[in-house]
């Protein structure tokens, strides 16, 4: 963890600006193609709930503005974030599961597993406070969603990212999943949300490639 140099960031002017709006969250929602990754992982026998995870939380760490956090007046970069997800319990209700950073993806399908079993055992929905190295993740796959809001902290200030797809769904010979992101606008714009759905859209078109 580091902490950004607020006078040679080029973004400040744009912090302090967006960090003094009541709402400062936007979001973003755009279908991407999974044709050729759900293909493939279909063909490895991988889950698609944590492969998906894994895509979407692999890209995230690549664009540091999606590790950047607030704290106070400062701004400070992770080294890297961690996947925090909602699971389904057997009886119909969700729960918070945080899944360890993994290099590879053999490693993080064994991690992720043990978390979401520990996870269903342990019901709650306690947030982990002091924390703010995570990326939030959930899945809606009953519904094809064009749009989603998700609830925030106030204050303090809450900015970490959200990550969420629906019900994926067949567009001629591809199928495409919706996929959202919301983030802090003092933190990031548009363009790096851009970059991410650019790097998502590789990683699914090319998942022999980046699954390792």
């Amino acid at each position: 963890m580091k902490v950004v140099d607020m006078d040679k960031w080029k973004r400040k002017e744009h912090f302090n600006f967006f960090k003094a709006f009541d709402y400062p969250h936007f979001n973003l929602c755009a279908n991407v193609d999974i044709t050729a990754f759900l293909g493939y992982i279909k063909e490895k026998k991988y889950p698609f709930f944590l492969s998906s995870v894994y895509a979407t939380y692999k890209v995230a760490n690549h664009i540091k503005e999606f590790r950047y956090r607030i704290r106070g007046e400062q701004v400070i970069e992770h080294e890297y974030v961690d996947p925090a997800v909602t699971i389904m319990n057997d009886d119909g209700v969700f729960n918070f599961c945080t899944i360890p950073y993994e290099h590879t993806l053999s490693a993080f399908l064994q991690a992720g597993q043990q978390e979401i079993d520990k996870a269903k055992k342990n019901i709650s929905i306690a947030d982990e406070e002091e924390r703010d190295d995570l990326i939030y993740m959930t899945s809606i796959p009953w519904v094809s969603f064009t749009n989603i809001m998700h609830p925030i902290h106030m204050n303090p200030v809450d900015s970490v990212p959200r990550i969420a797809w629906g019900k994926y769904f067949t567009d001629g010979d591809k199928v495409m999943l919706p996929l959202s992101i919301q983030a802090h606008h003092a933190l990031m714009d548009g363009m790096h949300v851009g970059l991410y759905y650019e790097q998502i859209q590789a990683f699914f078109d090319h998942p022999e490639k980046y699954m390792k």
